[in-house]
Formats: C-alpha cells, sequence, structure tokens
C-alpha cells in the first residue's frame, strides 16, 4: 500500500472524526504519525478450506465510527444483542471475500453488494461451498458462496436468528439455520406506567455464589424483550435455499447439531423461569433428540436454574452433552460425582458417559476422572478419543486415549502442569470428517501435534507425530533461525503439504506453503507501518530478588543507540502460578514481527519510549487459596526488577518510567503506584479497584469476601487511593460488560484520588465496553495516553538534571 504523508493522514483522521459531529468535538487526535497507522485497513484473516485446496481471504476495515456503537443495544441476560438485525450486538468487520488457489496461487474477489457486512462465515465439510450472513442496516441474509464459480448467492432475504447458533452445515450437505419464528409478533414495548416492583427473593438455606456479571434481566419487560429477540425456529434447507423445512417448533435454542450419521438432532433449549442473578447460560435447560423430521425421540437432560453453584462449581447431572463425532450416532456427556462442588475431597470426580441410538435405557460410564473434565478430542476414521481432566489445585491436567466401544480402557499418556510451557506436547491439528466434525487428524496410526515450542530462549514452535500404539513422539518439524513460524493447517492427508504463518523482525506475517517441492509463500500482505521499521525487539531475561527468573519483550525505537537513556514503559499483567519455575519460563518470541494497531501501548515507541511489554508478574504460591495474601509483594518485587533491568542494560536511567495496564493490569498498576515509588506515573485502562465490590471471587481468587475480608480489603487499591502519590490515568468503557469490572469502578477510584489530594484524570468512552472498538475511541486513548507520559514522565528529565545542576 502506498504510504500516505503524515501531514495528510492527519487530515483524514480529523475529517473521519468529523464523520460523526454530535460527538467528535470532544474528541481529541494523537500525533500524525499514530493516527496514520490507525486508520490503515488491516491484512485480510485468512481460513484454509476443509480439503486444503482452497485460501478463504476475509478483507477487514480498519475501525468502525462510533456512531456505529451507538445504535441501540438491547442488554440482556448477559448478552448484548441488535433488536434491527435480531442478532449479538457487533460492528461490522469482514467487508469483502477473495479465493485463492493454494496450488497455483490464483486469487478470485468475490461480487458481494458494496455495503457488504460478513459474518458467521462456515466451510462446508468437503470445501465446496462456505455459508456467511451479509448484515444491513435493519436485517440479515445468508448467503452461500460455491468456491468451484467464486459465485456467492443470496439464498434467504431476512428472517435469521443466529444469536445462539450460526447457519451450519448438516452430514447430508443440506443447512440447518435458526430463523425467526413466523408468528412472534410486534416486539414488546415497554408500559409508561409501571406494572409493579420487580421483586427478587433469597429463601435461605442455600448459598448462591455469583460473580457481579452484568446486563442481566431486570424487569418483566426485559423477559418479554429476551423472549421475543432469542426465541428461534430451526429450518433445514439446501445450499440454494431451496426445500426448506422446519424442524421442532419455535423455542430458545441454545445448541443444535446433527448426528454424524445424519438422522438425529440433538437439540439444547432454554426453559423458563428465568432469573436476575445470573446470565443465560445459568438458565433452566432441556436437551433431547429429535428426528430430521421433527418428531421427539428422547429427553436426555432438564437441568434447572443454576443460580447457587459454588464458585468454579459445575452442575450435577448430564453436562457438555454432544455427539461422539465418529460414531454414527452416540451422545456423550460429563457428570459430577462430587456434587459439582470443587471444595469436596475425592478420588472420583467426573465420570464420562455414553448412550447410543435409540437413546434409552441405561447410559454407559466410560471413564471415571480423578480430576474435574474439561473435554475431549475424537480421532479421523476411530472410535477412540483423547479426554482432559484438570485438578484446579496443583493446575494438573492429564490425558489419557480412551477405547469408546471396546472394554473402555483408557491408557494414561501423560499429567503435565498446564502452566509448564516447555513441557507442552502440543495440540492434535484437527480434520473436518465427512459429517462436518472436526476431529484429530490421524494417518497411519499417528497423530499430528502442533504447539508454540517454547524454550529458554524463546518459542520455537513445531510439527511432531505422536504415535497411538507406542506413545513415541517424532519432531517432523521445527521453527529455525531469525523468524518465527507456526503451523496452522495441513493441506495433505500425511502431512506432506503444510501451510504456515511465517514472520520476521523485518518481514509482516504472511502465509506459505511446505512441501516436497519445496517452501513458497501463498501471501504477499505488505508492512502496515514500513516507516517504524528499524524498531529492535528483543527477548529480556532477569531475575526477582527473591530469585524468581523474570523476562519481558524489550522494544526500542529506530533508530536507537546503544547507551541512550530514554523513558521507559512497563505494560504488564499479573497471572498466578503454582511454582518459581513455570513463572519464569519463557513464552515469546524475539524473531516475531512488530505489528502496531489499535490502542497498543506499542505505539509508545514512535514518541521515542522504549517498551518493557508483557513485563512478568508472576503470583507465585503453592496454596491456590492463599496465593493472592502475597500479591503485593510479588507485583512490587518484580516491577522493581524490571526497573532495575532496564537501567543495567543502559536503556533506562531508572527516573522516567511509566507503568500500565489493562483490566487486571490496570489493577495491578493502581497497587504499584499506591504500594511503591518506582514509577513517576501510571495509565490504568479498563480496571476494578474495589474488591469489595466483587465479594464472590476475582481472577484466580478463590474465597469469597466474608471468609478473607482483610484479604479483599488489602487487594483493593482503592483503600490506598491516599497513598497513590503519582499521576494515574484511569479509561474506561462507559458501557464496559466484563464482569468485575463495572465502569463505576474507575469513577469511584477516580473521585477516591482527587477527594485525598491525588493527581488524577478518568476518560469514559462512550459506547465502548471491555476493549475499545471505535474510531475515535481509539485515536483518542492513544492522545490520552501519549499526553500523560510526555507531561509526567518523559517530562521527569527535566526535573531531574535541574535538581542535579
Amino acid at each position: 500500500m502506498k504510504h500516505v504523508p503524515l501531514m495528510i493522514s492527519a487530515a483524514i483522521a480529523a475529517a473521519l472524526l468529523a464523520a460523526t459531529p454530535a460527538l467528535a468535538d470532544g474528541y481529541r487526535l494523537p500525533p500524525s504519525e499514530i493516527a496514520d497507522i490507525v486508520l490503515r485497513p488491516p491484512a485480510p484473516s485468512v481460513s484454509v478450506s476443509p480439503d486444503g485446496k482452497t485460501l478463504l481471504l476475509l478483507e477487514r476495515e480498519s475501525l468502525p465510527p462510533v456512531s456505529e456503537l451507538a445504535k441501540t443495544m438491547e442488554r440482556l441476560a448477559g448478552q448484548r444483542l441488535d433488536a434491527a438485525t435480531n442478532d449479538n450486538f457487533n460492528p461490522r468487520n469482514f467487508v469483502g471475500l477473495s479465493l485463492q488457489d493454494i496450488e497455483t496461487g490464483e486469487v478470485r474477489k468475490v461480487s458481494l453488494p458494496n455495503d457488504a457486512d460478513i459474518a458467521d462465515q462456515n466451510w462446508s465439510p468437503d470445501g465446496r461451498y462456505v455459508a456467511f450472513t451479509h448484515t444491513t442496516a435493519d436485517g440479515m441474509s445468508l448467503w452461500t458462496l460455491d468456491t468451484r464459480t467464486a459465485k456467492a448467492r443470496k439464498i434467504l432475504n431476512d428472517g435469521i436468528n443466529p444469536i445462539f447458533e450460526e447457519p451450519r452445515w448438516l452430514p447430508d450437505g443440506r443447512l440447518l439455520v435458526m430463523t425467526i419464528p413466523d408468528e412472534r409478533g410486534a416486539k414488546p414495548m415497554p408500559s409508561l406506567t409501571p406494572s409493579g416492583p420487580a421483586v427478587q427473593d433469597a429463601a435461605g438455606g442455600q448459598d448462591a455464589q455469583t460473580r457481579t456479571y452484568q446486563d442481566l434481566l431486570k424487569t418483566p419487560h426485559d423477559e418479554a424483550l429476551y423472549k421475543w429477540l432469542v426465541k428461534s425456529q430451526p429450518m433445514v434447507m439446501r445450499p440454494d435455499g431451496r426445500r426448506k423445512q422446519p424442524v421442532g417448533e419455535p423455542r430458545i435454542y441454545v445448541d443444535a447439531s446433527a448426528s454424524p450419521n445424519g438422522d438425529y438432532l440433538l437439540m439444547e433449549w432454554i426453559e423458563e423461569p428465568f432469573s436476575y442473578q445470573v446470565p443465560w447460560y445459568r438458565f433452566p435447560t432441556t436437551t433431547a433428540v429429535w428426528t430430521m423430521d421433527g418428531e421427539a425421540v428422547s429427553v436426555v437432560a432438564e437441568q434447572p436454574l443454576a443460580d447457587s453453584l459454588p464458585v468454579q462449581g459445575v452442575v450435577t447431572g448430564p453436562r457438555n452433552i454432544g455427539w461422539h463425532p465418529t460414531a454414527p450416532s452416540t451422545l456423550m456427556w460429563a457428570e459430577a460425582l462430587d456434587g459439582g462442588d470443587p471444595r469436596t475431597e475425592t478420588d472420583q470426580r467426573d465420570a464420562l458417559m455414553a448412550l447410543p441410538a435409540p437413546f434409552s435405557g441405561e447410559a454407559e460410564r466410560l471413564h471415571v476422572f480423578e480430576d474435574r473434565f474439561s473435554g475431549y478430542v475424537g480421532m479421523e476414521g476411530d472410535d477412540d478419543i483423547i479426554a482432559y481432566d484438570y485438578d484446579r489445585d496443583t493446575r494438573e491436567v492429564r490425558t489419557a486415549l480412551i477405547d469408546v466401544t471396546g472394554p473402555n480402557e483408557a491408557r494414561l499418556i501423560e499429567v503435565r502442569n498446564v502452566q509448564d510451557a516447555y513441557a507442552d506436547p502440543g495440540d492434535p491439528m484437527r480434520v473436518l470428517t465427512e459429517s462436518g466434525f472436526s476431529v484429530a487428524r490421524v494417518h497411519d496410526g499417528k497423530l499430528f501435534l502442533s504447539g508454540n515450542g517454547a524454550t529458554p530462549d524463546g518459542a520455537r514452535p513445531f510439527l511432531n507425530s505422536f504415535d497411538l500404539d507406542t506413545f513415541e513422539t517424532t519432531e517432523l518439524w521445527r521453527n529455525t533461525g531469525e523468524e518465527y513460524e507456526y503451523v496452522v493447517d495441513l493441506a495433505a492427508d500425511d502431512g506432506s503439504k503444510v501451510v504456515t504463518y511465517h514472520e520476521s523482525p523485518t518481514s509482516p506475517g504472511n502465509y506459505r506453503l511446505h512441501d516436497t517441492d519445496g517452501t513458497r509463500f501463498l501471501t504477499n500482505f505488505a508492512d502496515p507501518h514500513p516507516e517504524l521499521t528499524g524498531i529492535s525487539r528483543e527477548l529480556i531475561t532477569y531475575e526477582r530478588s527473591d530469585g524468581v527468573e523474570l523476562s519481558s519483550t524489550l522494544y526500542l525505537p529506530p533508530g536507537y543507540e546503544a547507551g541512550d537513556k530514554l523513558p521507559v514503559v512497563v505494560w504488564a499483567y499479573p497471572r498466578e502460578f503454582n511454582n518459581a519455575a513455570t513463572a519464569g519460563q519463557v513464552r515469546d518470541s524475539k524473531y516475531r514481527f512488530t505489528r502496531i494497531g489499535g490502542y497498543s501501548h506499542l505505539f509508545f515507541l514512535t514518541q521515542g519510549y522504549a517498551v518493557m511489554d508483557r513485563a512478568a508478574m508472576p503470583v507465585v504460591g503453592s496454596d491456590p487459596e492463599t496465593v493472592n495474601d502475597t500479591f503485593i509483594e510479588q507485583v512490587v518485587d518484580s516491577a522493581q526488577a524490571a526497573v532495575d533491568e532496564s537501567v543495567r542494560r543502559g536503556f533506562g536511567d531508572g527516573v522516567r518510567v511509566g507503568v500500565g495496564g489493562h483490566s487486571y493490569g490496570a489493577f495491578m498498576t493502581a497497587h504499584l503506584l499506591a504500594r511503591s515509588d518506582i514509577f513517576k506515573a501510571g495509565i490504568a485502562r479498563s480496571g476494578a479497584y474495589n474488591r469489595t465490590l466483587t465479594p464472590f471471587g476475582f481472577q484466580a481468587e478463590r474465597r469469597i469476601f466474608w471468609d478473607a475480608p482483610e484479604s479483599y480489603y488489602t487487594l483493593s487499591p482503592f483503600m490506598a487511593a491516599n497513598m497513590i502519590n503519582e499521576p494515574m490515568l484511569l479509561i474506561h468503557g462507559a458501557k464496559d460488560n466484563n464482569s468485575g469490572t463495572f465502569p463505576q469502578q474507575s469513577e469511584r477510584m477516580f473521585a477516591a484520588i482527587k477527594g485525598t489530594g491525588g493527581t488524577a484524570r478518568l476518560v469514559m468512552l462512550p459506547h465502548e465496553s471491555h476493549g475499545y472498538r471505535g474510531r475515535e475511541s481509539v485515536l483518542h486513548t492513544l492522545a490520552e495516553m501519549v499526553d500523560w507520559f510526555e507531561t509526567h514522565v518523559k517530562a521527569a528529565e527535566v526535573a531531574s538534571n535541574a535538581a542535579g545542576e
């Protein structure tokens, strides 16, 4: 793409902001070199066809205007819905489609409406078609793309309801589409005269410990509107839209999937009563099997309202119900053996069950897990599965190979700490079966495993084969050299053709093909910001005062010369670990391309800062119940180690240093400003600061407030607002939907700092959620961040020099 001069780019940015005059007056622009990069369209997203022959290129636009986010939003049952389109509330993302032949490289542009807004794209198992939706201002249509002709056709003008279930392919090549019921009537309108108060009861005698969820139902009108929006009618049709056939009756379906042989549909729907305390996925549900002709066969499970689960608990009875992916029509699910309570001491926590057609009689117990079942993967051409269970205390994941239709023998493959990145064997590469189920690829009795390949010297992604008989692993390929490359997909069953994603410090990400003829690039996406060529990226390691190994990705701006002292930005997100060995592992690579976009803190590089990104802030403790009791001491020590390392390496002076983070990183930032004098200023985006407002746990904290009130108090930087004596910038989306980070958290924190004489600035972004998506919001956020550190961090050099004179 031709580079646009910076003066013109700033004018373009100003014009774009002016497109929303009602909002533009208060929005600001960052420096022009930043705005220019932010507004460039990103490279397309890429999807490989199931047959490994075609790439689907999905073209994207840079950022939607805030006016798109300002459209009417219905916030109901933990969801955000758009009544105009009867879909989840989202600005448009994909705006164009192209098909690229992997063998020849030929690219065919797909003709679409000028205002294309593409979503819900889904390959047919044979790779012949792609189904997708196109959204307009007041509706949504369904399209299919024939990959042989590159022709897209509209098969439904309107009436789609993809809130819970996007259009999906059936084993016989037809589409299952959730549609708006014909007889649903007019949209419910709120009465100007209340019919009465909204009432909730707590009957007593049972704990009901729920997170601080947002966007919940509040009134009878909310309930009526929610039912009106999410109720759907399953419809089966051919790829050309003909021979439409309804299945079952209108309900609030949250899942619908066909059995591998295509004889049955597994349907799960929400029942009443609803709850004003928990989101939709805790509402009562019924799961049943139907024939493809719409005849009821069997009710598999009826789950009551789950509004009183213990923290990190699960429901009793069948859960995670689904089809065995390679058996004709066998249902599988997990059942808790511990009452669903992880605090129960037991050697048998979960059971895996199976029930084949005709779904009568007792289900068979296939396997009993010591810890909580966490999923399984079916295998191509075999009815065996790889199943996982997880111990939340030790953080160990157990992997077993289970024979489903034989004697149900289970062979233990491995037990590993899930945080031990160096020992990660990788994940099975997937393939779609003819019935449309995603299973592990198997060739000659071997799995293909790909992983990030974390090592002490940085990540080196790999592709291995794993023998299902001997459990021996053979390395087939590993990333080497001064580049970073990982496996995306296999374009041949035997692994002789591999599609990878490749990048290097000087080359942006592109896809390439490895085969018997060598290696060649499939795409040629341009450098998104050539003016930043010369950024230095280095993976550095250092040690905390208690001996814990730490790491960070160090970025230095273009033109940096060794010995220059720069202002430094430390950006981090704390994480909990059971031991120091896993906490200190290196998970990044110094050979990755430095891609900067959105509201990234890496834009500070354009202003002459060094950035220590992903600066490790591990919180280490063998007891997960009490690990947070030393949270503050550990993050302060980690922060000090990072700053000391900046001085030791010579790029920092130890004075002009700022700290920042998003969400839990904002929480960390507030603590660091209150409990240390390491930093000159901080930036805290979308954080939570008063833990008494999240009384039933937060992040990895398992204790509730009433069990550990002193810990909750100490872990609330709000309680130490009077100790924050460095300037703090708080940014928050006014419609944050993240559990625990209510916008009120930043508003109250700002008031506390201001009320106790501190320096702070509060920026509430209209219509934004936990992350920021609107064009004006992103540009304004960057302007605020740059100005804050220019004033309070970079300017600290003047005061330091004056003192030295």
